[in-house]
């Protein structure tokens, strides 16, 4: 058998998404009007492409998911968010290396044509934090990424970027659509465990994680046929 590892076993705290419990919270989420914004997302879920690239492949799964015109070829004559595209605020091989930070991520979402309402845990609170879940969980043009450690969720790993795909409102958990498909599955977490996540300071910042809320701005995209 090859060296290295397929998948990782979920925490007892995780609820896999296609799991008969997991299928019901979201059955119930569907029912409440929760899980709107999943619709949105679930047609661009990607698998980031390098280790340090979940804060690039949750940007560019939720562009694509809000049509957003990148204005720039992807290949071919087509137009197209990759990963490989969204370099403005830092070099990919930076990237590649150690990641991209939270202030920096909102700036490129901003860059890239987004509308961005980025908030550090330290600014924020878990109330807060549940209305902004809520409001993008009833919305098809709201997504929200969140940025948290993975230990705080009882998983291997340190800090990561998913996108939020839902909520389940008496069970208080969000589903995570984790974008390193490879390690974990999409999966059902409490609130108050991705609250606690995103409350880890970054230490080359000296800041918390924490959200951000990327939306479709009133302006005009470009044209073309092919």
């Amino acid at each position: 058998m090859a060296e290295g590892f397929y998948k990782r076993t979920l925490p007892s705290l995780a609820i896999d998404f296609v799991s008969e419990e997991g299928k019901q919270l979201f059955a119930e989420g569907l029912q409440s009007g929760t899980m709107e914004g999943f619709f949105r997302l679930i047609p661009y879920f990607q698998t980031q492409s390098e280790l340090t690239y979940c804060g690039l492949a949750s940007l560019a799964m939720v562009l694509n998911a809000l049509a957003i015109d990148p204005g720039r070829k992807w290949k071919g004559p087509w137009r197209w968010f990759d990963e490989s595209m969204l370099d403005y605020c830092e070099p990919l091989e930076v990237i590649r290396g150690r990641g991209i930070a939270f202030d920096k991520l909102a700036s490129l979402a901003q860059f890239a044509g987004a509308k961005v309402d980025a908030f550090h845990a330290t600014q924020s609170s878990i109330d807060d934090f549940r209305k902004h879940v809520i409001k993008c969980s009833n919305s098809n043009d709201c997504h929200l990424i969140s940025s948290y450690h993975r230990h705080a969720l009882k998983q291997t790993g340190s800090g990561h970027y998913s996108p939020i795909g839902g909520y389940h409102v008496e069970k208080d958990m969000v589903l995570i659509l984790d974008v390193a498909r490879f390690k974990y599955p999409p999966h059902w977490i409490p609130l108050t465990h991705l609250w606690e996540g995103m409350n880890y300071v970054v230490k080359s910042t000296g800041k918390s994680r924490g959200f951000m809320l990327i939306s479709r701005p009133h302006r005009e995209t470009f044209e073309g046929n092919a």
